[in-house]
């Protein structure tokens, strides 16, 4: 039998992590992800006892967090469980909707910031096309950054988390680290 070893969406056994001064940006492999659409007729549930977040939100809960996505459809999030089947257990969180495993056709870049809020605001600005003072903590958007359609999480003042399809990972960490590489050079 064939050995295989599992690989990060950059081709890594380990996540890759790089600092940029007050920017540190890192692949997030645990992170599982799966969608949630309401059938209909269906009442709302409250998966894993999470209230589901409206437009242009995010929410976390014990282990988990959601976005919304469109009108009765989020994106649930499970920090350390990629390697699970994690839908299936969503499935059983929430009889009469459909849930579907999306792990494997994401990656998640996460940005923290040492200096607060400043340097993740000044690198919204080169990245994407959104109020980066507007986008508090709790705020999520899908939105294009560069060629690439992306979903923004705001886990936090200090904190950023960037989604965007495993296929073009290559692409997208390469733009974030030369983003955070010259804002690196303007002292942010």
């Amino acid at each position: 039998m064939t050995d295989l070893t599992p690989i990060t969406a950059l081709g890594a056994r380990a996540p890759a992590r790089h600092a940029f001064g007050a920017l540190t940006i890192t692949e997030n492999a645990g992170l599982a992800l799966a969608s949630l659409a309401l059938r209909q007729g269906a009442a709302e549930p409250a998966p894993l006892g999470l209230a589901l977040p409206g437009p242009g939100a995010w929410r976390a809960g014990q282990g988990v967090g959601a976005f919304w996505t469109g009108p009765g459809q989020w994106m649930i999030e499970a920090e350390g469980r990629a390697a699970e089947d994690f839908a299936a257990a969503l499935a059983v969180e929430a009889p009469g909707c459909s849930v579907t495993e999306q792990t494997d056709g994401w990656t998640v870049f996460e940005i923290v910031s040492d200096r607060g809020g400043a340097p993740i605001r000044a690198l919204m600005e080169k990245l994407v096309n959104i109020d980066a003072a507007a986008f508090g903590s709790g705020s999520a958007t899908r939105t294009g950054l560069h060629h690439m359609s992306v979903f923004l999480i705001r886990r936090a003042e200090d904190r950023l988390a960037v989604i965007g399809m495993r296929s073009l990972a290559a692409a997208l960490w390469h733009t974030l680290e030369e983003s955070a590489g010259r804002l690196k050079g303007e002292r942010t």
